[in-house]
Protein backbone atom coordinates (compact mmCIF):
# COMPACT_ATOMS: atom_id res chain seq x y z
CA UNK A 1 0.00 0.00 0.00
CA UNK A 2 2.80 2.43 0.82
CA UNK A 3 5.27 1.58 -1.95
CA UNK A 4 4.29 4.73 -3.92
CA UNK A 5 5.14 6.78 -0.80
CA UNK A 6 8.56 5.15 -0.52
CA UNK A 7 9.23 5.65 -4.23
CA UNK A 8 8.23 9.32 -4.08
CA UNK A 9 10.45 9.92 -1.06
CA UNK A 10 13.42 8.27 -2.78
CA UNK A 11 12.89 10.18 -6.01
CA UNK A 12 12.62 13.47 -4.14
CA UNK A 13 15.73 12.77 -2.05
CA UNK A 14 17.93 11.70 -4.95
CA UNK A 15 16.85 14.62 -7.12
CA UNK A 16 17.48 17.21 -4.43
CA UNK A 17 20.49 15.99 -2.43
CA UNK A 18 23.91 14.49 -2.97
CA UNK A 19 23.21 11.39 -0.91
CA UNK A 20 25.79 9.11 0.62
CA UNK A 21 24.77 5.58 1.56
CA UNK A 22 25.34 4.85 5.25
CA UNK A 23 25.98 1.38 6.65
CA UNK A 24 23.25 -0.43 8.54
CA UNK A 25 24.44 -2.84 11.25
CA UNK A 26 24.82 -6.41 10.05
CA UNK A 27 21.57 -8.33 10.00
CA UNK A 28 19.34 -5.28 10.35
CA UNK A 29 19.11 -4.05 6.76
CA UNK A 30 16.90 -6.91 5.63
CA UNK A 31 15.10 -9.70 7.44
CA UNK A 32 12.43 -12.26 6.64
CA UNK A 33 10.09 -13.77 9.20
CA UNK A 34 8.44 -17.13 8.77
CA UNK A 35 6.59 -16.95 12.07
CA UNK A 36 2.87 -17.66 12.02
CA UNK A 37 0.59 -17.71 9.00
CA UNK A 38 1.73 -14.41 7.52
CA UNK A 39 5.42 -14.20 6.57
CA UNK A 40 6.85 -10.69 6.80
CA UNK A 41 9.77 -8.98 5.10
CA UNK A 42 11.43 -5.88 6.54
CA UNK A 43 13.92 -3.72 4.67
CA UNK A 44 15.58 -0.46 5.64
CA UNK A 45 17.55 2.30 3.92
CA UNK A 46 19.99 4.79 5.42
CA UNK A 47 21.54 7.88 3.79
CA UNK A 48 23.07 11.20 4.70
CA UNK A 49 24.08 14.43 2.99
CA UNK A 50 25.55 17.75 4.17
CA UNK A 51 22.11 19.14 5.07
CA UNK A 52 20.64 15.96 6.59
CA UNK A 53 22.74 13.89 8.92
CA UNK A 54 20.43 10.86 9.01
CA UNK A 55 17.76 9.82 6.54
CA UNK A 56 16.24 6.50 7.44
CA UNK A 57 13.19 4.67 6.23
CA UNK A 58 11.82 1.19 6.67
CA UNK A 59 9.18 -0.90 4.94
CA UNK A 60 7.44 -3.96 6.39
CA UNK A 61 5.54 -6.07 3.90
CA UNK A 62 3.42 -8.81 5.45
CA UNK A 63 1.09 -9.14 2.50
CA UNK A 64 -2.58 -8.49 3.11
CA UNK A 65 -2.15 -8.66 6.89
CA UNK A 66 0.18 -5.65 7.30
CA UNK A 67 1.90 -2.89 5.33
CA UNK A 68 4.05 -0.41 7.26
CA UNK A 69 6.18 2.53 6.13
CA UNK A 70 8.21 4.48 8.67
CA UNK A 71 10.75 7.26 8.21
CA UNK A 72 12.53 9.90 10.26
CA UNK A 73 14.74 12.58 8.71
CA UNK A 74 17.25 14.28 11.00
CA UNK A 75 18.75 17.62 9.90
CA UNK A 76 22.44 18.30 10.33
CA UNK A 77 23.38 19.42 13.83
CA UNK A 78 24.00 22.87 12.32
CA UNK A 79 20.25 23.29 11.73
CA UNK A 80 17.69 23.60 14.51
CA UNK A 81 14.91 22.47 12.17
CA UNK A 82 12.34 19.96 13.43
CA UNK A 83 12.68 16.33 12.44
CA UNK A 84 10.39 15.03 9.72
CA UNK A 85 8.51 12.04 11.10
CA UNK A 86 6.38 9.66 9.04
CA UNK A 87 4.55 6.56 10.27
CA UNK A 88 1.95 4.83 8.11
CA UNK A 89 0.47 1.51 9.22
CA UNK A 90 -2.18 -0.67 7.60
CA UNK A 91 -3.47 -3.95 8.96
CA UNK A 92 -5.70 -6.07 6.79
CA UNK A 93 -6.73 -3.17 4.50
CA UNK A 94 -9.19 -2.14 7.22
CA UNK A 95 -7.14 -0.55 9.98
CA UNK A 96 -5.11 2.30 8.51
CA UNK A 97 -3.28 4.65 10.87
CA UNK A 98 -1.31 7.61 9.55
CA UNK A 99 1.01 9.92 11.48
CA UNK A 100 3.01 12.72 9.86
CA UNK A 101 4.59 15.73 11.51
CA UNK A 102 7.41 18.22 11.78
CA UNK A 103 8.65 17.07 15.18
CA UNK A 104 9.92 20.08 17.16
CA UNK A 105 13.19 19.83 19.05
CA UNK A 106 12.21 22.72 21.32
CA UNK A 107 8.91 24.05 22.63
CA UNK A 108 9.61 27.76 23.17
CA UNK A 109 7.26 30.14 21.41
CA UNK A 110 9.83 31.69 19.06
CA UNK A 111 10.92 28.27 17.82
CA UNK A 112 7.33 27.10 17.26
CA UNK A 113 6.42 30.30 15.41
CA UNK A 114 9.42 29.94 13.14
CA UNK A 115 9.33 26.23 12.34
CA UNK A 116 5.88 24.90 13.21
CA UNK A 117 3.57 27.78 12.35
CA UNK A 118 4.23 27.32 8.57
CA UNK A 119 2.51 23.91 8.87
CA UNK A 120 -0.84 25.44 9.75
CA UNK A 121 -1.88 26.03 6.16
CA UNK A 122 -1.30 22.39 5.24
CA UNK A 123 -2.92 21.19 8.43
CA UNK A 124 -6.01 23.23 7.54
CA UNK A 125 -5.98 21.78 4.03
CA UNK A 126 -6.40 18.24 5.37
CA UNK A 127 -8.88 18.47 8.28
CA UNK A 128 -10.04 14.91 7.67
CA UNK A 129 -6.49 13.71 8.45
CA UNK A 130 -6.21 15.66 11.70
CA UNK A 131 -8.56 13.72 13.94
CA UNK A 132 -7.22 14.63 17.38
CA UNK A 133 -6.86 10.98 18.34
CA UNK A 134 -5.57 10.03 21.77
CA UNK A 135 -1.85 9.25 21.99
CA UNK A 136 -1.45 6.13 24.10
CA UNK A 137 2.34 5.94 24.19
CA UNK A 138 3.55 9.51 23.82
CA UNK A 139 3.02 12.93 25.32
CA UNK A 140 1.41 14.96 22.53
CA UNK A 141 3.15 18.08 23.85
CA UNK A 142 6.63 16.62 23.51
CA UNK A 143 8.24 16.10 20.07
CA UNK A 144 4.90 16.56 18.33
CA UNK A 145 3.42 19.72 16.87
CA UNK A 146 -0.17 20.89 17.11
CA UNK A 147 -0.32 20.64 13.32
CA UNK A 148 0.48 16.95 13.01
CA UNK A 149 -1.65 14.74 10.81
CA UNK A 150 -2.94 11.83 12.88
CA UNK A 151 -5.85 9.79 11.61
CA UNK A 152 -7.54 6.46 11.17
CA UNK A 153 -8.84 6.20 7.65
CA UNK A 154 -9.74 3.89 4.76
CA UNK A 155 -7.45 2.49 2.10
CA UNK A 156 -8.85 4.67 -0.68
CA UNK A 157 -8.12 7.83 1.34
CA UNK A 158 -4.57 6.56 1.89
CA UNK A 159 -4.05 6.33 -1.88
CA UNK A 160 -5.46 9.81 -2.52
CA UNK A 161 -5.65 12.33 0.33
CA UNK A 162 -2.84 10.86 2.42
CA UNK A 163 -0.53 10.63 -0.59
CA UNK A 164 -1.27 14.26 -1.51
CA UNK A 165 -0.63 15.37 2.08
CA UNK A 166 2.60 13.38 2.17
CA UNK A 167 3.88 15.15 -0.95
CA UNK A 168 2.83 18.55 0.42
CA UNK A 169 4.50 18.03 3.79
CA UNK A 170 7.68 16.86 2.08
CA UNK A 171 7.71 19.87 -0.26
CA UNK A 172 7.27 22.28 2.64
CA UNK A 173 10.03 20.60 4.62
CA UNK A 174 12.50 20.92 1.71
CA UNK A 175 11.50 24.57 1.31
CA UNK A 176 12.17 25.26 4.99
CA UNK A 177 15.52 23.52 4.73
CA UNK A 178 16.42 25.59 1.67
CA UNK A 179 15.79 28.84 3.53
CA UNK A 180 17.31 27.80 6.86
CA UNK A 181 20.65 29.29 7.88
CA UNK A 182 23.12 26.80 9.38
CA UNK A 183 24.76 27.82 12.62
CA UNK A 184 28.47 27.49 13.31
CA UNK A 185 28.13 28.56 16.94
CA UNK A 186 29.45 25.65 19.07
CA UNK A 187 26.86 26.32 21.76
CA UNK A 188 24.03 26.12 19.22
CA UNK A 189 25.41 22.88 17.82
CA UNK A 190 25.73 21.36 21.31
CA UNK A 191 22.14 22.33 22.09
CA UNK A 192 20.89 20.68 18.89
CA UNK A 193 23.00 17.54 19.44
CA UNK A 194 21.51 17.18 22.91
CA UNK A 195 17.96 17.77 21.66
CA UNK A 196 18.28 15.14 18.92
CA UNK A 197 19.77 12.64 21.37
CA UNK A 198 16.93 13.31 23.79
CA UNK A 199 14.46 12.69 20.96
CA UNK A 200 16.04 9.31 20.25
CA UNK A 201 15.99 8.29 23.90
CA UNK A 202 12.40 9.40 24.40
CA UNK A 203 11.26 7.62 21.23
CA UNK A 204 13.14 4.39 21.85
CA UNK A 205 11.80 4.13 25.39
CA UNK A 206 8.19 4.44 24.21
CA UNK A 207 8.04 3.11 20.66
CA UNK A 208 5.06 0.72 20.47
CA UNK A 209 6.44 -0.80 17.26
CA UNK A 210 8.98 -2.73 19.34
CA UNK A 211 6.32 -5.31 20.14
CA UNK A 212 5.41 -5.63 16.47
CA UNK A 213 9.05 -6.15 15.49
CA UNK A 214 9.37 -8.77 18.22
CA UNK A 215 6.30 -10.65 17.02
CA UNK A 216 7.73 -10.94 13.53
CA UNK A 217 11.48 -11.16 14.05
CA UNK A 218 12.08 -12.03 17.71
CA UNK A 219 12.88 -9.93 20.77
CA UNK A 220 16.67 -9.90 20.37
CA UNK A 221 16.47 -8.69 16.77
CA UNK A 222 13.84 -6.08 17.67
CA UNK A 223 16.02 -4.64 20.45
CA UNK A 224 19.00 -4.36 18.12
CA UNK A 225 16.86 -2.74 15.43
CA UNK A 226 15.46 -0.22 17.89
CA UNK A 227 18.74 0.88 19.48
CA UNK A 228 21.31 0.23 16.75
CA UNK A 229 19.37 1.64 13.81
CA UNK A 230 16.04 3.39 14.42
CA UNK A 231 17.17 5.43 17.44
CA UNK A 232 20.90 4.90 17.42
CA UNK A 233 21.63 7.76 19.83
CA UNK A 234 19.48 6.12 22.52
CA UNK A 235 20.82 3.91 25.29
CA UNK A 236 18.88 0.72 26.13
CA UNK A 237 17.00 1.15 29.39
CA UNK A 238 18.90 -1.55 31.28
CA UNK A 239 22.24 -0.09 30.17
CA UNK A 240 21.15 3.41 31.08
CA UNK A 241 20.17 2.32 34.58
CA UNK A 242 23.49 0.52 35.03
CA UNK A 243 25.39 3.69 34.05
CA UNK A 244 23.59 5.87 36.58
Amino acid sequence: MYKPFLEHLEQSLFQKFDLQTCPIPAGLEHQVSDRGKNPATIRSWHYRCPELRKIRYTYIDAGASAQIFNSVIYPSHHYELPLLGIDFLSFGQVKNLIVMDFQPLFQDESYLNKYIRPLKELHDKYPDLAQDLEMKFYDANQYFSKYLLFAKTDSETVKTRVFDAFKDYLTLYWRMLDTATPSSDPEDVRRIVKAQKNYDQYSADRDPASGLFSSYFGHAWAERFLYEFLFSDAVPLATGKAMR
